[in-house]
């Protein structure tokens, strides 16, 4: 009898069976072993063998990486197994210390039906929908939907489970179920499993999808306006939340890109916009410089409350044209006092801003005496008056608004102000009467030696006129004189070629010149011809009158 109950034992201790997944899917086992909380727990992976979970003992859930063994509502021993993949394949052996083990075959398949997860992002209050595909295999087997806990795998939904928000429906056609929640809360938030149940083994379940629920929590809506080629900046506040990661998204892009800081309490510049996590305040400051069209849209700033779940502000950003004074350039000497002139928009009537850009360009607050800010001005401007101007007060200021909402504050940096040292001494009021009476002696000086040079340009030209027509009428005179004075001496080359006939002097009558620039001319001949020199006329300038000529002959010694 002994020997018959130990055999009946041992065959109700072991148990064999197969399950099927999918790769990037999961496997759900129903042991039917019971928990026993005080018993120590293993898993092994059978040839070769591999120890997964080493006699491990644990109230509720015993987690190893990818595998877990954890009690269920009826007290049964559960495996888990997730993230699969082809090397998981084998036999696998588990078991509660003095109460026997079972071996679990596991096949594990190729196919691109079973998507390995997905996201699904949802505003609290609102329904959220998903769809689970399955294999052909898997038509007509129940559908069911698990849900993790932190410590624990409920059944949400199934063909025997129903509760009053969540519902299956399956389309066998197109091969998938969806499952619908309404009136989303926070609670919802999590990863849901959607499974198939095995007939032939209705302690089996394949996980062909696991679905990451987002729940994010809108806690307001805030409108701003900023203005083109300015700056605004926000101050997004979750005083609850301080040392948790913050973001900004853009809800036009279904905020797939998240802006967030990389380090916590600095400025750190990402793509067009400057992020600052201050830990200290539990705020999130997100600077947009050089805003144009393209910047308007609605944002999230948000953080990030736990795994699944967001808190957000709603920012409604508008974009207007830059007003018509927005970039004002002034000078001021060093030492002096500047007074600033700052127009803002009308709608910015809050809280008025004045503050300094820094090397990063980021619009910092001034913390100074020296600067004083007068609102007695109309209502869209104000004056800011800075005394002792020194060396660092020069640089790139703005002028803006700030509102304040209950979860944001915001600042609209309108009109921009560059002010300029001049580092020259600055002359006091005798020094600039003396520069004043000198400038206008100079100037006097000038008109009159313009006027002298008038007059003298214009006696010149005066003068030439008279001389113009006497000089034309000397030169004619002097050339006539000159034909005459070549003719005579042709004359006289013809006679000496007759020596016979040819007298040795002659009186040449020449004209009298009336003119006084020609004083007298001299001709010489020569006894032969081979000696006849070139006639040569001399013109004398000096101021000697005459009216005759002489003529001198030449022997040339043999």
């Amino acid at each position: 009898m002994k020997i018959l109950l130990i055999f009946t034992f041992f065959i109700i201790s072991v148990r064999c069976f197969d399950v099927i997944g999918y790769s990037g899917g999961s496997v759900l086992v129903n042991s039917w072993k019971s928990w026993c909380e005080d018993c120590y727990k293993y898993m092994t992976k059978l040839n070769p063998q591999r120890n997964i979970i080493n006699y491990n003992k644990h109230d509720q859930w015993i987690n190893e990486g990818r595998f877990t063994l954890y009690c269920n509502n009826d007290e049964n021993l559960m495996i888990y197994i997730k993230d699969l993949n082809t090397e998981d394949s084998g036999t696998y052996r588990i078991g509660v210390y003095n109460q026997g083990y079972i071996d679990m075959t596991l096949t594990v398949r190729e196919d691109s039906c079973c998507e390995a997860s997905q996201t699904v992002m949802v505003n609290t209050e609102e329904n959220a929908n998903f769809r689970c595909q399955y294999s052909q295999d898997y038509k007509y087997n129940d559908k069911i939907v698990f849900k993790e806990g932190k410590d624990s795998m409920n059944t949400i939904c199934s063909k025997w489970e129903k509760t009053e928000r969540f519902r299956i429906s399956d389309d066998k056609d197109k091969k998938h179920f969806s499952v619908r929640i309404t009136d989303v809360r926070s609670e919802d938030a999590g990863v849901y499993l959607c499974g198939v149940q095995r007939y032939r083994d209705s302690y089996s379940y394949s996980i062909i999808t696991a679905v990451h629920l987002n729940i994010m929590s809108k806690v307001g809506v805030v409108k701003v306006s900023g203005y083109s080629a300015g700056q605004i900046i926000f101050k997004c506040h979750h005083p609850q939340y301080k040392n948790n990661s913050k973001y900004l998204c853009k809800e036009s892009d279904g905020c797939s890109e998240r802006k967030s800081p990389s380090v916590q309490d600095q400025w750190m510049k990402n793509g067009d916009v400057s992020l600052y996590d201050d830990t200290t305040a539990g705020v999130l400051m997100v600077y947009f410089r050089d805003l144009n069209a393209g910047d308007a849209g609605t944002y999230r700033c948000g953080v990030n409350v736990s795994q699944y779940i967001e808190s957000f502000t709603e920012i409604q950003m508008d974009i207007k044209q830059a007003m018509a004074d927005w970039w004002v350039n002034q000078s001021v000497y060093l030492g002096d006092e500047v007074n600033i002139s700052c127009q803002i928009p009308e709608e910015h009537q809050v809280s008025k801003l004045f503050c300094k850009e820094d090397e990063d360009h980021i619009c910092q607050n001034i913390n100074t005496s020296k600067v004083k800010l007068n609102d007695l001005s109309p209502k869209s401007v104000f004056t800011v008056t800075i005394s002792n101007v020194t060396v660092r007060d020069a640089g790139v200021y703005w002028c803006g608004a700030e509102t304040t909402e209950r979860d944001l504050t915001f600042f609209s940096l309108t009109a921009k102000v560059q002010l300029n040292l001049i580092t020259l001494k600055k002359p006091n009021d005798g020094e600039v009467e003396r520069d004043d009476a000198f400038s206008m002696i100079i100037i006097v000086c000038i008109c009159v030696i313009l006027l002298l040079i008038g007059g003298i340009t214009l006696t010149v030209c005066k003068l030439n006129h008279k001389k113009t027509p006497e000089n034309s009428s000397r030169t004619d005179d002097t050339q006539r004189d000159k034909n005459r004075l070549s003719s005579c001496a042709d004359s006289r080359r013809h006679s000496l070629s007759d020596p016979q006939s040819a007298p040795l002097y002659s009186n040449a009558q020449l004209p009298t010149i009336p003119s006084d620039d020609l004083l007298y001319a001299a001709v010489s001949f020569h006894k032969y011809e081979d000696s006849v020199s070139d006639v040569t006329d001399n013109l004398s300038k000096e101021e000697i009158l005459t009216d005759y000529i002489t003529v001198s002959r030449h022997t040339r010694l043999n």
